[in-house]
């Protein structure tokens, strides 16, 4: 008989690619998956995975259970959000996914006075530069600032995030604009469009300091390592210059976003209105 928790190590694995990957979104050493993977092949009598290196693919059999695997996952996730849907307490635990530094700044203070007015609630916050999944139920309700134009979602408008150019005085006094460093994201933010405003602006001049972290990008304009497009609400109070963009101002839509099927749960409703966007 098949151990669903070998199964359930095997469909991380599949939809993620890597041993770590996997290992990091169920919350386990990344021998835990390989012992794992490695029994359900044994149980089921097939390889299901060929290693090539770090990277990971699936044979043919692998491929069939993977399926199989995702389908059983599917339904699993529609029946805890039926369960979700028949409470209706104030009480329990919601995951919010949000990018760090924009939950540090906006969201801290709001979970706060929502504790206040319902102390049952429990708030999980994952700051993450990626996008957790709502239909896996990675997370109960994201925060992001891009609208999702696939699933079964609901979305409302969160708010905006103006973006402006920033550098320290000094480095500013002693440094002449052609010669300008900038201090942007790492590769895989590439088509953000911050980052392509970052691009524009840089034009042949070096993006010295790549991150993903907006914190750690803001330290090191702080520190002299250049200019950088920074959100307002992190870089504004920080004794940085203000640069005026040469295309005029930027800013990006907040979304709050939830799967449909659990938008009229009083639960997570409350934490809905607690950041403050009530769901239509």
């Amino acid at each position: 008989m098949l151990d669903w928790e070998d199964l359930r190590h095997f469909h991380a694995l599949s939809r993620l690619g890597t041993l770590s990957a996997a290992a990091r979104a169920l919350g386990v050493e990344h021998a835990t998956v390989a012992r794992r993977v490695a029994h359900l092949e044994e149980r089921i009598g097939a390889k299901l995975v060929d290693r090539r290196g770090r990277r990971l693919s699936l044979t043919a059999k692998g491929q069939q259970i993977a399926n199989i695997a995702t389908r059983m996952s599917e339904d699993a996730q529609t029946i805890e959000r039926a369960a979700l849907n028949a409470d209706n307490r104030h009480t329990g635990t919601v995951r919010v996914s949000a990018p760090p530094a924009l939950a540090t700044a906006m969201l801290a203070e709001r979970f706060v006075r929502l504790r206040r007015r319902h102390p049952g609630i429990n708030v999980v916050v994952i700051g993450e530069t990626r996008y957790a999944s709502l239909g896996r139920r990675e997370a109960d309700i994201a925060v992001r600032m891009a609208r999702p134009e696939q699933g079964d979602l609901t979305v409302t408008k969160f708010g905006e995030v103006g973006f402006s150019l920033y550098a320290d005085p000094a480095y500013l006094a002693a440094t002449c604009e052609t010669d300008w460093f900038f201090v942007g994201y790492e590769e895989t933010m590439a088509s953000s469009p911050q980052e392509r405003v970052l691009a524009q602006i840089a034009e042949n001049r070096p993006v010295a300091i790549r991150a993903s972290a907006l914190e750690f990008q803001l330290a090191a304009v702080k520190a002299g390592g250049g200019v950088a497009l920074l959100p307002d609400f992190l870089a504004a109070n920080q004794n940085l210059t203000r640069l005026p963009l040469p295309g005029g101002p930027l800013t990006r839509e907040l979304w709050l976003v939830v799967h449909t099927d659990i938008k009229d749960v009083p639960l997570i409703r409350a934490v809905m209105d607690g950041l403050g966007g009530k769901v239509g």
